[in-house]
């Protein structure tokens, strides 16, 4: 009884701030954010991507320069905010960093499952492939969000994916719409997008892959919506799976036409 009180205390203290004072936080926020992104350390790991990129490696001693991102084989510029988008190839949409791990199986002989052991950044290890979409993001920086959605398959993917973030069930019955279904939301001094409108989506997928200061890593849009599966206490999906590919298109076909300034930092 008495942690629901403080519950509803604290609900009760939020609420009382006035809009003012939340759009002044945001704003200092903001600011400091524009600080460090002047020298954004993420330019370090497009660096290694791009020479991982170029760089033949793996059990076939091949580069990743054949493979095809949508608009050609080795095809780099714009590639990124044309993604995720349906590939004929294997039968299936794909965002950025599934497709990039399959070139590196399919074109390098990787194996999945080795990659999938580790597959986000930790303080001690950044896998190949975050520093390679990474790459692949900041040559897209300054371009619109274009998803191409004219095939079935994509607007199928989407509806997927709008379904799973309306979704509730676990221990709290959370979805990802009870953060991130309303506009107005905010979690200490973050600002929670409302990922089923235009400027809520734009936010959302702007700035990944991300650095994140708190953690001094380079982490991707796989990496965030896995990780608010764990925040829902729900259990994790596969790396790579449908379900997070499915958000994926959600989130960035809602942002369509914004513009992308590529990797950013995050808190």
């Amino acid at each position: 009884m008495k942690r629901i009180l403080l519950l509803c205390a604290a609900g009760a203290a939020v609420a009382a701030f006035p809009a003012v004072a939340k759009d002044a936080a945001t704003a200092e926020f903001e600011k400091f954010r524009d600080v460090l992104e002047a020298d954004n350390p993420a330019e370090l790991f497009e660096m290694k991507g791009e020479e991982l990129w170029k760089t033949k490696r793996g059990p076939n001693n091949a580069s990743l320069e054949k493979c095809d991102l949508g608009l050609g084989p080795g095809v780099v510029k714009g590639a990124y905010v044309q993604m995720p988008r349906y590939f004929a190839d294997v039968g299936k949409v794909m965002d950025a960093e599934r497709r990039i791990v399959y070139c590196m199986v399919s074109l390098q002989g990787f194996k999945a499952e080795d990659i999938a052991r580790q597959p986000f950044s930790s303080q001690t290890h950044t896998p190949d492939q975050t520093a390679i979409v990474t790459y692949v993001a900041g040559q897209s920086r300054n371009m619109k969000f274009a998803v191409p959605m004219n095939r079935p398959e994509m607007r199928e993917t989407y509806e997927i994916g709008k379904e799973i973030a309306a979704f509730r069930a676990g221990p709290y019955d959370f979805a990802c719409n009870s953060c991130h279904g309303e506009d107005g939301k905010r979690i200490r001094m973050q600002e929670l997008s409302n990922i089923s409108t235009h400027e809520g989506a734009s936010k959302s997928v702007q700035g990944w892959p991300g650095y994140r200061m708190t953690g001094g890593v380079m982490l991707t849009l796989q990496w965030r919506m896995t990780d608010c599966f764990r925040q829902q206490r729900f259990p994790e999906p596969k790396y790579l799976s449908d379900t997070i590919t499915a958000l994926i298109t959600y989130m960035s076909a809602n942002a369509q036409g914004s513009l992308y300034k590529g990797p950013g930092i995050k808190r």
